[in-house]
């Protein structure tokens, strides 16, 4: 088992992406954690509080999700980077089920609490960077207008199947063919 306050950030995810943002409570997290009441609230005194660590609990998983994706295969180029960000997405809505939709739900929440708009820019940009080195191992020549336009359509693609799932879900031939084309596009002069 892990240190205490991962263990409570962990159980916060839990219930935040099988409950949503009204099901969190310090509460709820003590008893998903497995721990005496109060535990959370000795930890994270406010509700803001625990979001803000929930935010920066979140992104290091999927950073370690991803990299765990990426030891197997880095992509050398636009076909392979979908053949990645095809099995990010499989993951994504698959075993990281719930941690995917607790990014969401803070997402939206971040759209009403500028606190927490201002901790997502913070760990986005960590993600950024990273989504960068990847465009550029896979060919990119200019990620920074490249990685907005594929990572934009990936987290639609993503949320819609959270939101309406597909048991024949395979984003594979379109991710495909967004990258492909987002690779070839030139910039108008």
């Amino acid at each position: 088992m892990g240190n205490r306050r991962n263990d409570l950030l962990d159980a916060a995810i839990e219930v935040l992406g099988g409950s949503g943002m009204h099901g969190l409570t310090h509460r709820r997290v003590d008893a998903a954690a497995g721990l005496p009441a109060g535990s959370c609230s000795n930890h994270f005194r406010t509700r803001d509080a625990l979001l803000e660590a929930v935010v920066e609990r979140f992104a290091d998983r999927e950073r370690h999700n991803f990299e765990a994706i990426l030891m197997e295969s880095v992509p050398h180029g636009p076909a392979e980077l979908a053949q990645v960000l095809t099995r990010m997405a499989h993951d994504a809505v698959g075993p990281h089920r719930t941690l995917t939709l607790a990014r969401y739900a803070i997402l939206v929440e971040a759209g009403i609490h500028p606190s927490l708009r201002a901790r997502l820019l913070t760990t986005g940009a960590r993600v950024n960077a990273y989504f960068m080195a990847w465009l550029r191992l896979a060919g990119s020549t200019d990620p920074d207008r490249q990685a907005p336009l594929i990572m934009n359509y990936w987290t639609g693609v993503v949320l819609h199947e959270l939101a309406v799932p597909d048991p024949a879900f395979d984003p594979s031939e379109q991710l495909t063919s967004l990258v492909t084309a987002v690779f070839g596009a030139e910039v108008p002069t």
